[in-house]
């Protein structure tokens, strides 16, 4: 079969690939190695990570908010097979949705293990062993990542899990000891902390979120103590050992002194590893990094063999599902002919616990080092008419501003609904709007983006008007 593109991965990045090499008019092809598509975004992390958050929330608002909304709920309990068992209902709705854009699409879609055999020649492997041969122009790795661990850790799959065993566990933890205060871990974390969990986070850095602003990190820890969730910041993990259905995680505190933790389960959650097993590569004469495990591209995410791309988590940067999605329609594009570009400055992190962080652009910190004049603007939530109302008080935004020319750098907030509330800092950061241009705007009352807008007025002139 002769394809004009093959892309290896069906996650966002690989996907999103896919669907644009076909609105292009290219004869195109995907390769999965499970018998779903969506790769780890729409399995085992973003979508049904997102499912548990929401359902978890819910039932968090009932034993603790509804009441003073004037709702009263008696025998409140948690049937958590159902919480699973929507998840997974949630996770195949949207897989099954992928399924559909690929016929919509015309993509041809080869379940097994994708390989090169040479750069024009893939090898597709399939589970009972039988293999067949694809012929292609362009070759698109989309293979995305893995859970990674450190290397004195031993992952069981039942006490010592990674976020793929969270999301399928079949109680609720008692006690969970979770190794790494970065995204996943926390989410997660929030999870069952609302379900009842006590949740211990070391993080051998002294900030939870720690790429992040570092004012986001502190309001965060803040509020999810408020949940009983409990930090170790500082402290380096020396081991962790079960017995029975106990772990026991040891670690040496800022001091160098030597403490433990024991809990029913432990969330390894230190971050994640590209995956470029099994691919082949040493056969087109391609190497990866090796921390990591990342592919070198050039800036049009091209390796050093013509014709052979890769996206996502498999080269460098955020990995993140969107970055990915990005960079899939910018490889298409470009393998038809046009000149498109990603802004890699302006592509969005969030955190799904609640409230929301979401950031944009450069931190406090990141100009400071550059030795940038800034101004800043904040505006809490606490100040805000629409989170009143709805009782989500935690959180501000932060807007950092050039000094001399108003231009936005950076925007930072923690409160409800930020997840959605950064597209209006991307939007203006591509468009370089000033502080002062989102703070004319106008914005409907009551909404949370006024927040937006009030945090602009406070860089414009220290002029915020609600606070």
């Amino acid at each position: 079969m002769q394809y004009d593109v093959i892309v290896i991965g069906s996650g966002p990045g690989g996907y999103v690939a896919a669907i644009r090499c076909a609105q292009l008019g290219l004869k195109t092809a995907i390769i999965e190695k499970y018998n779903t598509l969506g790769g780890t975004c729409l399995n085992v992390g973003c979508i049904p990570s997102k499912a548990l958050l929401d359902s978890s929330e819910h039932y968090h608002n009932a034993a603790h908010a509804f009441e003073g909304h004037g709702i009263k709920v008696g025998n409140l309990k948690v049937d958590f097979g159902q919480m699973i068992k929507r998840k997974e209902e949630v996770v195949a709705a949207n897989t099954s949705g992928i399924a559909f854009l690929m016929k919509k699409n015309k993509i041809d879609v080869h379940t097994g293990v994708g390989s090169f055999k040479d750069k024009n020649t893939i090898i597709v492997t399939k589970a009972d062993g039988a293999a067949e041969e694809l012929t292609t122009k362009n070759v698109i790795i989309a293979t995305g990542s893995k859970p990674s661990s450190l290397p004195f850790i031993k992952i069981d799959k039942k006490r010592i899990i990674t976020s793929t065993e969270a999301l399928s566990l079949n109680e609720i933890p008692k006690h969970l000891v979770l190794i790494g205060g970065g995204v996943i871990g926390l989410e997660l974390g929030s999870v069952y902390a609302r379900l009842g969990t006590k949740v211990s986070v070391i993080e051998f850095m002294d900030s939870i979120i720690p790429t992040m602003d570092k004012a986001l990190g502190r309001e965060l820890q803040r509020v999810l103590k408020k949940l009983g969730m409990e930090f170790y910041l500082g402290h380096k993990v020396t081991g962790a050992t079960v017995k029975g259905k106990e772990v026991t995680v040891t670690f040496d505190d800022p001091k160098g002194e030597k403490g433990e933790l024991k809990g029913d389960y432990c969330l390894v959650a230190v971050g994640r590893v590209a995956y470029t097993d099994g691919l082949g590569l040493d056969k087109i004469g391609l190497t990866v990094e090796e921390r990591g495990r990342k592919i070198t591209v050039d800036q049009h995410l091209e390796t050093s063999v013509k014709g052979v791309y890769a996206i996502g988590d498999v080269i460098k940067g955020a990995m993140l599902a969107h970055k990915a999605e990005d960079e899939g329609a910018l490889v298409a594009e470009i393998i038809a002919g046009q000149k498109p570009h990603i802004d890699y400055n302006l592509i969005p992190g969030v955190v799904y616990t609640w409230p929301e962080v979401a950031a944009v652009g450069q931190t406090e910190e990141q100009l400071k080092a550059a030795n940038v004049k800034y101004k800043t603007g904040s505006f809490p939530f606490r100040a805000s008419g629409r989170a009143r109302a709805s009782g989500d008080l935690d959180g501000f935004v932060k807007v950092l501003a050039d000094a001399a020319t108003d231009e936005i750098l950076g925007v930072h907030m923690i409160g409800p609904r930020a997840a959605d509330m950064i597209a209006e800092a991307v939007v203006a950061m591509e468009y370089r709007a000033s502080a002062e241009d989102i703070s004319r705007m106008s914005h409907a009352h009551p909404t949370y983006t006024e927040a937006m807008r009030e945090a602009c007025l406070a860089a414009t002139e220290n002029r915020a008007i609600h606070m």
